[in-house]
């Protein structure tokens, strides 16, 4: 089955990006490139996920509301 998650990528004053899953605590990752926190979001969630299921825990749902209030940028990483 698909998931469909929301990642949020937040620019750091010393380069790069920290790369975070809002609906799975705990999931962050960081990339120099927009591309390379894309690939690490994808793994980390990956694996956070697997690790759910093999522990018999909930997934949980995206259900977060977006704030438009942000600055952040939209990317579809399914």
């Amino acid at each position: 089955m698909a998931r469909h998650f929301t990642v949020i990528f937040e620019k750091e004053e010393e380069g790069g990006y920290h790369v975070f899953c809002p609906v799975l605590p705990g999931c962050h990752t960081q990339g120099e490139t927009i591309d390379e926190g894309i690939r690490n979001i994808r793994e980390a969630i990956q694996l956070y996920v697997e690790s759910l299921v093999r522990d018999g825990l909930r997934v949980p749902e995206e259900g977060m509301p977006v704030d438009p209030n942000r600055d952040f940028r939209v990317h579809d990483i399914s």
